[in-house]
């Protein structure tokens, strides 16, 4: 696979073409981005997701930010720093996009761009040199959002699991 191209994450954030405000998500604001990740993870319901996203915004390894229109959360990026292996990483630790959902009617507007250079500032500011992330292989849409904001492709696995009998 080629090599990542260096880019700067400081500077002007990614055009938007509809208005939203992004904040780093506090302690205060786990229900709201649970919420937002029972839509991404649908096998997960809200109540459920809260608890994880207390922890999750307690640790000074993580961080989420909201995208607000109106005042109204609309989107949602989970990142955190990673000290185990991260495929095609050269660094640790390596900032990792965990998860990105934008509400249906805000999609291809520029709001998922805006919050991925949110979570890229924050883990240069952690001191990593490297950022990485991943999708499904069947999720073309993540695929493209990834290449088309300046990731490259790393590698493509498939992963097993076999159970065993028991004796």
């Amino acid at each position: 696979m080629s090599k990542p191209v260096e880019k700067p994450v400081s500077g002007p954030a990614p055009a938007c073409r509809v208005k939203v405000f992004i904040q780093k998500a506090s302690p205060e604001d786990a229900r709201t981005v649970a919420e937002l990740a029972a839509r991404l993870w649908p096998d997960h319901d809200a109540d459920e997701l809260t608890g994880e996203m207390q922890d999750l915004l307690a640790n000074d390894e993580c961080a989420v930010f909201l995208a607000l229109a109106d005042g109204e959360p609309v989107a949602f990026a989970q990142c955190q720093l990673r000290h185990d292996y991260v495929e095609g990483a050269e660094s640790s630790p390596v900032g990792y996009m965990e998860g990105v959902y934008v509400a249906e009617e805000y999609r291809r507007q520029g709001v998922a761009a805006r919050l991925l250079h949110s979570c890229e500032l924050w883990t240069a500011s952690m001191g990593c040199t490297e950022f990485a992330s991943d999708c499904e292989l069947t999720n073309s849409e993540s695929r493209l959002f990834h290449l088309g904001t300046g990731f490259t492709e790393a590698n493509r696995i498939a992963c097993f699991v076999k159970h065993l009998a028991r004796n």
